[in-house]
């Protein structure tokens, strides 16, 4: 059981990281590209899918968060020394390093940033909704990104000493 859950913990981590790295080398940069009404257009179409649920998106992202937990508090009782350590800085990584910034900043920047009405705001309004947004969230999804692939590198060297 342990060790289904820590596979699968490891699995949806790296998905997670995966759509991370995935906004930083290729979404972000891309839109960079686009003006201002452009550029927050973009991004509130692909955020909205996220913000309507799309279900594979809440698997991998809820799911990696509880079978990360599921698997250290399992992980307590199973293991010792070293790879007990890997798991719980794993663990700590991910929540602290992936999880708490999106819920303290990112999430919070991308629900500012879906309420600019692209139809109807001015050129300055959308340069000033576009720079208070996008250095900041891209900052912090690239510390989010280093964070997430740290996580799944721990949980994958947990799994390999089993």
């Amino acid at each position: 059981m342990f060790e289904t859950i820590l596979v699968l913990a490891t699995l949806l981590c790296g998905l997670v990281t995966g759509l991370l790295f995935g906004f930083a080398v290729v979404a972000m940069p891309g839109i960079n590209t686009l003006n201002d009404r452009e550029f927050i257009r973009a991004f509130q179409v692909m955020d909205r899918v996220i913000q309507n649920n799309q279900p594979l998106f809440i698997v991998a992202w809820i799911g990696s968060v509880l079978l990360v937990v599921a698997a250290t508090l399992l992980g307590l009782g199973q293991l010792d020394g070293a790879q007990l350590g890997l798991l719980i800085a794993a663990a700590a990584v991910y929540l602290i390093g992936v999880q708490a910034p999106t819920a303290i900043v990112n999430i919070p920047l991308n629900n500012r940033i879906q309420q600019v009405d692209t139809d109807q705001a001015a050129g300055e309004e959308l340069t000033e909704a576009r720079t208070a947004f996008e250095t900041r969230w891209n900052q912090w999804n690239r510390i989010r990104t280093v964070m997430a692939t740290a996580s799944t590198a721990l949980l994958l060297l947990v799994l390999l000493q089993l």
